[in-house]
């Protein structure tokens, strides 16, 4: 006797692999969209105080130099002076220094403290050497003096 072979219902290899792709890819895109949001320190705004309170600040004799670092690295690091001529003390500062490529665009961001907050506070009238160090600047840079633009102002209570 002569057997029939029984036919199965079988979805196509390629058929499958796709929807298991497409799958995969809504469960991975709905993850993603889910996340909140990241904020930056750049979104972040000063308060109408610290901005009134910015003419206070003067940065003096700011200079650059290179040195090498224990790991032969070239260290960028920026020196000054900044002047609180405002009548609060300040227990922090920072500033954002901006690192410009040739073409005047803004190839590299780092904020940091000038006035740390695990120091003494800046008191009015007072004024205090800082020191900047970076060691890893984009070889894009234009090898020029950052900007360098307060960021935030915290005030000793």
């Amino acid at each position: 006797m002569a057997s029939v072979p029984a036919t199965r219902s079988k979805l196509p290899v390629p058929l499958l692999v796709a929807a298991i792709v497409v799958v995969v890819a809504l469960i991975a895109a709905g993850v993603y969209f889910s996340r909140p949001p990241r904020s930056t320190p750049a979104a972040v705004t000063a308060s109408a105080e610290a901005k009134a309170y910015l003419p206070n600040l003067q940065l003096s004799d700011v200079s650059m130099k290179a040195t090498e670092n224990f790991m032969k690295q070239q260290v960028v690091e920026i020196e000054g002076k900044i002047a609180n001529n405002g009548p609060r003390p300040l227990e922090s500062v920072q500033v954002y220094c901006l690192f410009s490529g040739v073409d005047g665009r803004e190839v590299y961001r780092e904020r940091v403290f000038i006035v740390p907050p695990k120091g003494s506070p800046l008191k009015p009238g007072e004024g205090r050497n800082f020191r900047l160090a970076f060691d890893s600047l984009p070889d894009s840079w234009n090898q020029a003096l950052p900007r360098i633009v307060i960021a935030q102002i915290t005030f000793a209570r």
